[in-house]
C-alpha cells in the first residue's frame, strides 16, 4: 500500500527532545547489543519502547515469510493498537547497533495518554494508522484456508476482519498456494475451514470463534473472582459508549461481546446520518475507533465472550458465559441488542452462511461481483446494503412487504435507491421458497395475489424486523410482549409487583425491574433503533450507574 509522506510521518512520528524528556519519569533506560531481540511477535507482556540511540527492526509475518516493516530511528517509539489493548504482538523488534531504550510499563502508557493529551494524540493516532497498515497489507502470520461455498468460511472471515485481525485468506477453488499448505498439515481441501497462526506452525480446523479469540490472544484473562463495578453486556453503539464513558469516570468495566465490536451496526457499509461524520463512517469503523477509546479509559473488552445467564437471586450480580465461567459486578448494562428476523422459508437453515447472509460487510461483498441479489427489507440496514451492493453486483432487487420505503427509512437513502438504476424496488413482495443443491442457486417470490417468480438468485441479504437477545436473561427482568425489556416508567406498578421490587423508589429510567440492571439500546423496549440514540443511552445510563452504586 502507498502512503503519502504526511501518512508516513503520522505513522511514525519522531519526537521532540522535550517531549521526551517528559516520558522520562515514567520510563527506565534499556540497552541492547546488535541484533538482540527486544520482543517478539505473539508476546503479550512487553513494554513500550523509546528510541534514544541506534536503531531497533520491526518485522512481522508475511504470506513469503517475515516482512521489514519499519527501522525506528532515536525519537521514535514502537507499537500499534495492541499495545492499549495488551493483544499478543503482531510484530517482533530487534536492536541494529548498539541501541539505547526508554522502557515504560503499559499501565504508565496508558495513563500518559489519558493524562497528555500532546502526546496520547501522537500515539493513539501512530497506533491505529500502523494497525491500518498491517491490515491493509495482510501482515500478521495468520492465514486462513476455506471455501466460498462453505458457511463456517464466512464466519471466520467475518470474525477475523470485524475484529481486525490482519490475515492471508486463501480459496481452494482459486489459489493454488492452498493445496500445498493443507497437504502440509495431512489435510485435504474438503476439511476447510483451516486456520493456520503462529508462524503457521499450527492448524485449527473449523475452529469456534472463541477458540480463535484464545489462540490469538484478542482477549486479556478474566477473573471470575473479581468483582467489577459495571458490566457491559453487549458491544455495539450502546455498550461501548457505557464501557467509554464508565472507565472514563473512573468505573472498573468489563464489557462481554459475541462475535465483534459494533454489534448489528458494525456490519453497515456506511452510515452518513451519525452527528460529526458529514462525509459518512462504515460501522467497523466507528466501532473500532470506539474499542480503541474504551480500551484507552482502561475498560477491558472480551470478544466471543458469550453471556448465557444472570444470576439474579443474589446479592452480587453474576453473568454466566457459554465456556463455563463467570463474571461479577456491582451493576450490569444490558446491551445485547436485536437481530434481524429470519426469513419464514422452508430449509432456511441450509442456506444461512451459504447464500443468505445478515450483514453486507466487505466480506459478503465480495460474493456478489457483478452477480444479481436481493436484499430483504425496508428500513435503514436494508436501505445501507443495498446502496452498498449496487456498486459490486450487477443488479440489487430490494423486496418490502409493504408499499414503500417512506415510513421506514431515511430520505437520503431513498433517494439514492430511487437515483440507482442497479436498484429495483419491489413492493408487497416476499420470498416463499429457497432452492439450491448445498448452496443457495434459486429464489421464489411473490408480489402481492400475482404468480409466484423464480430468479436465479444466488445471494440474499435478509434484514427485516428484529428478534431482541434477551433468552439469556430468563425472567430475571420484566419484557414486552415483543421480549424486549422493559424499564424506567415503561414499568407499571404490576409489573414491579410481580419482579418484587425491593426499593422505595422507582426504577431510574434506564433501569429494569431488577435493581442496578440497566438496558440501553436496541435491546430496551420503546428504543429508538438509530445508532445516535443508542450511543446516547449508553452513556447517559452510566450516569445512573453511579447513582445506584452510591446507595
Amino acid at each position: 500500500m502507498a502512503n503519502s509522506p504526511e501518512r508516513l510521518e503520522a505513522m511514525f512520528p519522531k519526537l521532540t527532545r522535550a517531549q521526551v524528556d517528559r516520558l522520562r519519569p515514567f520510563g527506565r533506560e534499556r540497552r541492547f547489543g546488535d541484533g538482540e531481540l527486544i520482543y517478539e511477535r505473539g508476546s503479550t507482556k512487553r513494554a513500550f519502547y523509546v528510541l534514544l540511540t541506534g536503531r531497533v527492526e520491526i518485522d512481522t509475518a508475511a504470506r513469503a515469510g517475515d516482512e521489514n516493516v519499519t527501522m525506528h530511528e532515536p525519537g521514535e517509539f514502537t507499537g500499534e493498537v495492541d499495545m492499549i489493548s495488551g493483544r499478543q504482538s503482531l510484530v517482533s523488534a530487534r536492536a541494529r547497533g548498539s541501541t539505547a531504550l526508554l522502557e515504560i510499563d503499559p499501565a504508565d502508557l496508558r495513563r500518559i495518554i489519558q493524562t497528555d493529551a500532546d502526546l496520547g494524540e501522537i500515539f493513539l493516532r501512530a497506533f491505529a494508522l500502523r494497525h491500518a497498515y498491517l491490515i491493509d497489507n495482510t501482515l500478521g502470520g495468520v492465514v486462513l484456508i476455506g471455501s466460498s461455498h462453505s458457511a463456517d468460511t464466512l464466519r471466520l472471515r467475518a470474525f477475523l476482519e470485524r475484529n481486525g485481525y490482519p490475515h492471508v485468506y486463501l480459496d481452494v477453488e482459486r489459489d493454488r498456494d492452498a493445496d500445498a499448505l493443507l497437504e502440509s498439515f495431512h489435510l485435504g481441501p474438503a476439511e476447510v475451514p483451516v486456520l493456520m497462526c503462529k508462524d503457521r506452525d499450527r492448524a485449527m480446523r473449523n475452529p469456534s470463534n472463541a477458540v480463535v479469540a484464545d489462540a490469538l490472544g484478542l482477549n486479556t484473562a478474566v477473573d471470575a473472582g473479581h468483582v467489577h463495578d459495571l458490566i457491559v453486556v453487549g458491544a455495539g453503539p450502546s455498550g461501548l459508549a457505557a464501557a467509554v464513558y464508565g472507565a472514563s469516570e473512573g468505573l472498573d468495566v468489563l464489557a462481554l461481546e459475541t462475535s465483534a465490536p459494533g454489534g448489528q451496526a458494525g456490519s453497515s457499509s456506511r452510515i452518513e446520518n451519525y452527528l460529526g461524520f458529514p462525509m459518512g463512517i462504515s460501522g467497523q469503523d466507528l466501532a473500532g475507533r470506539a474499542f480503541l477509546q474504551a480500551e484507552k479509559f482502561g475498560a477491558n473488552l472480551a470478544v466471543a465472550r458469550v453471556a448465557v445467564g444472570l444470576a439474579c437471586a443474589e446479592r452480587q450480580l453474576r453473568v454466566m458465559c457459554a465456556d463455563g465461567g463467570t463474571v461479577q459486578g456491582r451493576a450490569v448494562v444490558v446491551a445485547t441488542g436485536a437481530a434481524y428476523r429470519k426469513l419464514a422459508v422452508p430449509e432456511l437453515g441450509r442456506f444461512e452462511g451459504n447464500g443468505v447472509y445478515y450483514g453486507a460487510t466487505r466480506v459478503e461483498a465480495q460474493l456478489c461481483d457483478g452477480e444479481e441479489i436481493a436484499v430483504v427489507g425496508g428500513g435503514n440496514s436494508a436501505g445501507q446494503a443495498a446502496v452498498f451492493l449496487s456498486g459490486i453486483a450487477k443488479q440489487v432487487h430490494l423486496l418490502v412487504r409493504g408499499a414503500g420505503l417512506v415510513d421506514s427509512m431515511s430520505r437520503y437513502l431513498i433517494q439514492r435507491i430511487e437515483k440507482s438504476p442497479a436498484i429495483t424496488l419491489r413492493p408487497y413482495t416476499q420470498i416463499e421458497a429457497l432452492e439450491g443443491d448445498g448452496r443457495l442457486q434459486r429464489v421464489w417470490w411473490r408480489r402481492a395475489n400475482t404468480d409466484r417468480e423464480r430468479h436465479d438468485i444466488r445471494h440474499v441479504f435478509s434484514m427485516t424486523g428484529a428478534d431482541a437477545n434477551t433468552g439469556w436473561l430468563d425472567g430475571c427482568v420484566v419484557l414486552d410482549a415483543q421480549r424486549f425489556v422493559k424499564t424506567g416508567v415503561d414499568l407499571a406498578p404490576e409489573d414491579l409487583e410481580t419482579a418484587r421490587w425491593p426499593l422505595q423508589r422507582r426504577p431510574y429510567q434506564f433501569e429494569t425491574s431488577l435493581p442496578r440492571v440497566f438496558a440501553v439500546g436496541d435491546v430496551r423496549s420503546g428504543s429508538m433503533k438509530r445508532v445516535a440514540s443508542a450511543v446516547g443511552e449508553g452513556s447517559a445510563a452510566v450516569q445512573l450507574v453511579h447513582k445506584v452504586l452510591a446507595e
